[in-house]
């Protein structure tokens, strides 16, 4: 399948030219109109400094004329992809959170604050830059094609022009990834002759379950029922063994849209990282293949990557190579690209996903493969730089160890210390932390180990190193078990241990626990209590013994909307993938928190108005009442947690027997308690009731 070519309306003068150059273009022939409406006096010359400096005034843009590339994202990914540009003398402008990491690695004036799904901060990264790129796929898509095909409004020199920045990679291959269904389907109607497991959409709502055993009649069993979109590192799987499981996968991952994959018997997860050029008309110039390598995924999170792959012939390699350059050429504009596969049993290879961007496999190039790492590739790709034909390694093999937060948030720390401490004549350390808050399992930083020897070899070498990240994970792995044992109470029912309330009020930020998909413990969290801040919690603690008195399973977090905006629609995105059934949110002033949280999830939202400094708390339940029409959000009164969480225990009911019957008899105890108020009331008179009341 040959990549579409571009509209037309591209090959515009602010397309062709970056923002500095059509300035100064701008700003010469105004010069030349004045001078032709306004000739000067006999006597009169104009000072040729100064015009200079004027010349060179570009407002968002360096003053020498640094290239922009806007960038939708700004974690770890664009962090080094920063310090790849920063010796280069190219700009990144970024949009993401205030202190996002990427920030932290390159100062300008031209960082854009907000969410990389917001059309208007997008529209806004677009008018500061000469290119636009991503970090994560997860964007919206349809903001970028309206810029392609419209451009932005960009005021120069008082004169207002059209400028459409160039899109790499392309907002199409952007919205194809976003759906892995369609996209296999799109590499399996390629004329490239590309293995993908067998696979069929599922239909959603009442006919699910047909579609469930369809599935099972068809492939057998295993098999492999996966999200759509918005999963990632293995998140939105459920491995269906039986028929057995269909109500447990429903349950688990029926909101979502899903599709079922033919089993895949592999030995190994292998990763070629690609870059891909095109020319300004979008016709493919080449297809760029680094190493094989192979990635090691625990937990659903890659933890390790070998390059070469260990026990995988050259051959195999090689074939892996070619394979992934032939399934990007099918796609649409210039970058890296990673693409997972699989090998398997019979030696032969599957193509399991792409990920338009730099990619956790390709981390290693920074030191394996220094003249052209997956960054740096990056960068020329996107400006249309010069790309070498061969990428050849420096060393002869590397590995890559992730730095994933553990138990404690100082659990890397001797990991960290080793890299630092480490020095050896056949064997380099290299160290890269993100300067990120350490959390069980996530991605904190990661350890490059390079040497002039086999892959075997460096693997007996780097033993300390692969052993720690082993224990660090084996102690994460503990504490969450401990985290979520049930304690017996005297009356013989199990009750999850509350140690997330503890969390909540010493941690800025708690995340919630990662549960992986299709767990039955009976304490899997199924309320999602989040707050905008930790001042929040004092008024979510009646709720929360609402919740601990009818023994519903419940995790915390703190989600700003205006603060951390990424990571509260990650946190909304990834609800109802982990078991995730109502969530509550609790925000005082704008309360933006329960609004945003419902756009971004199919589960029900009760919004929680908190009674703030100004206003008693009117401001906070006016936003979260009047959100637009198809974004529904409950709401209960200012303070009211108690009543949110009722309603969550009676959405709860509506599908888990025991909670509606545990609801019918908080009704009765409550019909109970006010009838015998009323009794004592008309029994012993006002005077001795409220006597009563102030004892």
């Amino acid at each position: 399948m040959d990549p579409a070519p571009r509209p037309n309306a591209l090959k515009s003068a602010g397309h062709r030219l970056s923002l500095t150059r059509l300035r100064r273009a701008l700003s010469g022939r105004k010069k030349k109109l004045q001078e032709i409406q306004e000739p000067n006096e006999p006597n009169e010359t104009k000072p040729e400094k100064e015009e200079e400096e004027d010349d060179d005034d570009d407002d968002d843009m360096s003053t020498e004329g640094n290239t922009v590339i806007g960038l939708l994202g700004g974690g770890q990914l664009g962090r080094m992809l920063c310090e790849a540009a920063n010796p280069l003398g190219i700009d990144i402008a970024i949009l993401d959170d205030h202190n996002a990491p990427a920030k932290q690695a390159h100062n300008t004036n031209r960082h854009v604050v907000g969410s990389f799904k917001d059309p208007e901060r997008i529209k806004e990264l677009a008018t500061r830059s000469d290119y636009l790129s991503v970090e994560i796929e997860h964007v919206d898509t349809e903001v970028l094609e309206e810029i392609e095909k419209n451009g932005v409004p960009v005021e120069i020199n008082g004169e207002t022009v059209t400028h459409r920045p160039p899109i790499h990679p392309s907002w199409r291959t952007l919205r194809l990834i976003q759906d892995k269904y369609l996209q296999k389907e799109h590499f399996k109607a390629s004329d490239k002759n590309i293995p993908i497991a067998e696979q069929i959409a599922i239909d959603s709502g009442d006919a699910t379950l047909d579609s469930l055993k369809k599935a099972g009649q068809q492939f057998g069993f295993p098999f492999m029922l996966k999200a759509r979109k918005g999963s990632y590192d293995g998140r939105g799987n459920f491995k269906v063994n039986s028929e057995d499981d269909y109500a447990e996968a429903i349950k688990a991952l029926g909101t979502l849209p899903l599709y079922a994959e033919k089993w895949a018997p592999f030995v190994k997860e292998l990763a070629v990282m690609v870059i891909r050029t095109e020319d300004s008309d979008g016709k493919l110039k080449s297809c760029v293949a680094y190493p094989a390598v192979e990635t090691i995924h625990e937990d659903s999170i890659c933890t390790k990557v070998f390059m070469p792959p260990r026990e995988v012939s050259e051959d195999t390699c090689e074939k892996a190579r070619k394979l992934a350059t032939e399934v990007i050429s099918t796609l649409w504009g210039r970058g890296v690209f990673a693409v997972e596969m699989f090998l398997l049993e019979d030696g032969s290879l599957m193509i399991n996903e792409v990920a338009p961007r730099p990619h956790n496999s390709g981390h290693y190039t920074i030191e394996a493969v220094p003249y052209m790492s997956q960054y740096k590739a990056q960068l020329h790709a996107v400006l249309d730089l010069p790309v070498p034909m061969k990428l050849i390694p420096r060393v002869q093999s590397s590995i890559m160890l992730n730095i994933l937060g553990g138990a404690k948030p100082d659990s890397h720390h001797h990991l960290s210390s080793l890299a630092r401490s480490t020095f050896d004549d056949n064997m380099d350390v290299y160290l890269h932390l993100y300067n990120k808050e350490s959390k069980p399992s996530r991605k904190i930083g990661h350890i490059t180990i390079t040497g002039f020897c086999s892959i075997q070899e460096l693997e007996a070498k780097a033993k300390p190193f692969i052993e720690l990240v082993d224990q660090i994970r084996q102690d994460r792995l503990k504490a969450t078990s401990e985290t979520l044992r049930p304690t017996q109470e005297t009356n013989g029912s199990a009750k999850p241990t509350d140690t997330n309330a503890t969390k909540g009020t010493s941690e800025n930020h708690v995340e919630p626990q990662e549960l992986a998909a299709g767990t039955t413990s009976s304490d899997k969290p199924l309320v999602l209590v989040t707050m905008g801040s930790d001042s929040d919690l004092p008024v979510l603690k009646a709720g929360l013994d609402i919740l601990k008195e009818f023994n519903v399973p419940y995790t915390l977090d703190i989600t700003s909307a205006h603060r951390t905006p990424k990571y509260m629609m990650k946190v909304a995105d990834e609800a109802a993938g982990k078991g995730i059934k109502v969530i509550i949110a609790a925000a005082g002033g704008a309360a933006h928190l329960p609004g945003m949280i419902s756009s971004e999830t199919p589960l029900p939202v009760i919004g929680v108005p908190v009674k703030a400094t100004h206003l008693d708390g009117i401001d906070s339940l006016l936003s979260i009442v009047q959100m637009p029409r198809g974004v529904p959000t409950a709401t209960v009164g200012i303070n009211n947690s108690t009543n949110a969480a009722l309603l969550a225990i009676r959405i709860l009911g509506s599908f888990v027997p025991e909670y509606q019957q545990a609801m019918k008899k908080y009704q009765i105890d409550m019909e109970e308690a006010v009838i015998v108020k009323g009794t004592k009331l008309r029994e012993g008179g006002d005077a001795a009731y409220l006597a009563g009341m102030k004892k």
